[in-house]
């Protein structure tokens, strides 16, 4: 589809292929292989020849026309979908690495792609230097000639903070290594990664590209070459293959993404604002704030704050999980992205996994709590909140 539309007609419409019976809903596929007319169409068709589908592992309709949508709304020319967010980082990182490479991430990541970097590559020889996300220059002292991978989160979860997309590709480019941004907590509802310099984007699809909390699917966007088909390659190789019911559920989500993250921000400005002003709270870190630090480039690269939350209580873990367990209406759950509001303590949960000194780091303290806010009022989530506030 033109990439002239906007938005919210690419969400409806691009990536839509109508089979013979002329169905306005996309079609599921629930097939695992495909028919050929002879065995030398077979031939071609696993030896990469012949045009058609060969195998769900790697091909299927379903997640061609979910892959297709989401190259469309992040303005890259192909995308290629995983089973989870997780497995569309590791399958980049199989794909952009090698023993003896080095990558260069912000240590303000999700828990489990630091272990990923920190734990399971250097066993095949990869090692990975942590810097501050919002520490250009640290970018710049850290990158050294075997550097392939600069890696980030921007907003970061689960503190808000934003990346000068445009200075760290500019490191990346001078470099010669790939920037990869996950793109999860934005999506392209509000930000685009590659158009600000970023070679890839990464989603965890389960969060908002769904946005109901229902399946698990990941994501990776960028220019057609070798990159792409090395995960593609990947795909049929290892097998962290989306299915394509999933595909499928998340290719209706992107149908409702845009107004979906903007009422979800709107939303999430207003808890903000108001938490910003309790007395029990003593940060709030949103960047939609102007109290935020990087709140003026956020509004640059973005269109909105987009709908994470994060706060400090006083008095550290005891009084977080007092407001924790004193909700009623918003559910205690590490997910995010749901249209449900969902609340949890990262010191203990999503980055629980990482040392007392990493979690220092990354600014995680005790007292911390995130919100994900979704579509119930405002009004109904304050009083919510304010039960454990006190």
């Amino acid at each position: 589809m033109k990439d002239t539309f906007e938005l919210a007609t690419l969400g409806v419409r691009a990536g839509q292929h109508r089979t013979g019976f002329q169905e306005h809903s996309e079609a599921l596929f629930l097939t695992s292989s495909y028919v050929f007319g002879s065995a030398a169409e077979a031939a071609a068709g696993f030896a990469g020849t012949g045009d058609g589908y060969v195998y769900s592992r790697y091909t299927n309709p379903t997640v061609t026309m979910m892959q297709e949508r989401l190259a469309a709304l992040e303005g890259g020319e192909a995308c290629v979908a995983t089973a989870s967010g997780m497995s569309a980082i590791l399958a980049s990182c199989m794909v952009l690495l090698k023993a003896g490479d080095h990558v260069v991430s912000s240590n303000a990541i999700f828990g489990a792609t630091v272990q990923l970097f920190a734990t399971l590559l250097p066993r095949f020889g990869i090692e990975t230097t942590f810097v501050p996300l919002t520490q250009i220059g640290a970018w710049e002292r850290a990158v050294r000639p075997n550097t392939r991978l600069l890696f980030l989160e921007s907003p970061s979860n689960p503190l808000g903070e934003v990346a000068d997309l445009g200075a760290i590709a500019a490191v990346a480019k001078k470099s010669g290594a790939a920037l990869a941004v996950d793109n999860c907590l934005c999506t392209p509802a509000l930000q685009r990664p590659l158009a600000l310099g970023a070679d890839l984007v990464i989603h965890s699809a389960t969060k908002y590209l769904d946005g109901q909390g229902r399946v698990l699917g990941g994501a990776v966007v960028g220019r057609k070459g070798a990159v792409l088909d090395g995960l593609v390659g990947f795909l049929r190789t290892a097998g962290p293959s989306i299915s394509p019911f999933n595909a499928w559920v998340i290719l209706k989500g992107m149908e409702t993404l845009e107004i979906r993250m903007q009422a979800q921000s709107e939303r999430a400005l207003a808890i903000a604002q108001w938490l910003e002003g309790h007395p029990q709270v003593a940060r709030v870190y949103y960047p939609g704030l102007p109290s935020h630090p990087q709140h003026a480039l956020a509004m640059r690269q973005q269109r909105a704050g987009g709908a994470i939350v994060s706060f400090d209580v006083r008095g550290g873990r005891d009084a977080a999980w007092k407001v924790i367990d004193a909700t009623r209406l918003i559910s205690i759950t590490g997910n995010l992205g749901d249209v449900k509001t969902t609340i949890t303590h990262p010191g203990t949960t999503t980055h629980g996994r990482l040392t007392p000194q990493a979690r220092s780091a990354a600014g995680i303290g005790d007292g911390l709590i995130r919100l994900a806010v979704g579509l119930e009022s405002p009004q109904d989530l304050q009083a919510d909140l304010a039960r454990g506030l006190g």
